[in-house]
């Protein structure tokens, strides 16, 4: 090792983030060696902080330090909707970017049955629990457009037809193949004020 070993487990480590090559985390490496080191032991801090105290909302499975989420806990969200999402992200972006006051189901992936994630790994048995106890009169589907998205949102309007719940779909402006992760706030409003029931 050129560096020394401690200097290759960092810039290993840094690697497990999305998007950090190599060359990426050699340099927040160097930069967090050479120029701000403060910054590095406060990074480390609190991501010891939040790898011990960050869980799963026991209703909607979003991450939170909490039971239940802020949204999950608020008497002023409309319960009879629930807006199902991939993942925790994608709570925080249409909680910025429309005016859904619903409450929010979070799937932490999509089913892939190639890849082995099945209803089970989603916590879909959760959901139908929810929409079982009644109350809920639409079940909106914002999962991504692509093909394990749809077919995940198939899936979840199979499952709100078997409960007697109107399943809508995000459409107008979300890309096809995209995530929602990517696209702007705007876009993402229109996509929700044009959602449409799934007929099946």
């Amino acid at each position: 090792m050129a560096h020394g070993d401690l200097i290759e487990r960092l810039i290993d480590a840094l690697r497990c983030l999305p998007g950090v090559g190599p060359r990426t985390a050699q340099r927040m490496t160097w930069h967090l060696l050479e120029r701000n080191r403060d910054a590095g032991r406060r990074l480390a801090a609190v991501l010891a902080d939040a790898m011990d105290r960050v869980g799963h909302c026991r209703e909607c499975r979003t991450l939170t330090e909490q039971d239940l989420c802020p949204v999950c806990s608020s008497p002023r969200r409309d319960r009879s909707r629930i807006c199902v999402v991939e993942n925790p992200a994608d709570v925080a972006r249409i909680e910025a970017g429309t005016d859904f006051r619903g409450v929010y189901f979070v799937l932490m992936g999509n089913l892939s049955p190639l890849d082995g994630i099945g209803p089970g790994d989603l916590g879909l048995d959760q959901l139908a629990r929810r929409l079982g106890v009644g109350g809920v009169a639409e079940l909106v589907l914002a999962t991504g457009a692509t093909a394990e998205g749809e077919a995940t949102a198939h899936y979840l309007a199979e499952m709100a037809r078997e409960h007697d719940v109107t399943a809508t779909r995000i459409a107008q402006g979300v890309p096809l193949g995209g995530d929602l992760e990517f696209v702007d706030s705007g876009t993402l409003a229109h996509a929700f004020s044009g959602r449409r029931e799934i007929v099946l």
